[in-house]
């Protein structure tokens, strides 16, 4: 557990850095849960450099984050937050039978990479599909990678637009802060959990940044404000 919590307010945007278990407490009930929690597979520095040129993977550091996957429990709490939920990696989660998994196709071709990811979600429709070709150094529009496990930004805006109901959505698990950045593109309000404070520094540029990019629905935030928060 760590000692205090930043917390930083940008435009609809308020972002921790902390443990989530220590924040939901502070989270009153929101419309979605939007989040892509650590699988437990061990995924780590090694296994991203091995499955492309060494000449040109980005190095990430060593982390160690996705020894072990969140518990039932925990999962449990961050499904009470809100009515409407979508989990990426459900399949590794305890989680009810739905009609409705959101499938990524990668278009990754062969490689040591999964073909697609999946989505659990408790909504009430058919299973959908998006296509988005996302193979290591290989990216549709070249968009930037920060974090190993990042999802790509066109992905989220397309899951929270499928989710019956999304003014307002929560990611515990935020990492470099895509949910975040869709959600100012989308004009929607979000609350976002990181616990390592260098992918909380870049969800929080990346979420300023795109305020302040040209856009038909989204005004740049009038004043950013930040706090320290004692436990």
């Amino acid at each position: 557990m760590t000692n205090n919590i930043i917390k930083k307010i940008i435009g609809d945007c308020t972002l921790y850095n902390a443990n989530c278990e220590e924040v939901m407490p502070l989270i009153s009930s929101v419309d979605a849960v939007v989040t892509d929690p650590p699988y437990g597979i061990n995924e780590n520095h090694k296994n991203v450099a091995r499955r492309v040129n060494k000449a040109k993977v980005k190095d990430y550091g060593e982390f160690n984050w996705d020894k072990v996957r969140p518990t039932d429990e925990l999962i449990s709490t961050i499904r009470s937050k809100a009515k409407y939920q979508a989990i990426f990696g459900g399949n590794y989660f305890d989680l009810p039978p739905t009609s409705c998994w959101l499938i990524w196709n990668k278009l990754n071709g062969s490689c040591d990479f999964a073909d697609c990811e999946m989505a659990w979600t408790n909504w009430n429709k058919a299973i959908r599909k998006f296509d988005w070709l996302w193979n290591g150094m290989i990216r549709k529009n070249n968009e930037e990678r920060f974090h190993p496990t990042q999802k790509p930004l066109e992905l989220m805006k397309w899951v929270i637009s499928l989710c019956p109901q999304s003014n307002v959505v929560f990611d515990p698990f935020m990492g470099s802060g895509t949910t975040g950045v869709a959600c100012a593109k989308l004009g929607k309000k979000f609350i976002g959990v990181e616990l390592d404070p260098n992918y909380f520094q870049i969800a929080c540029q990346r979420i300023e940044k795109a305020y302040q990019e040209p856009d038909l629905f989204v005004s740049p935030p009038t004043e950013i404000k930040q706090e320290v928060m004692e436990l």
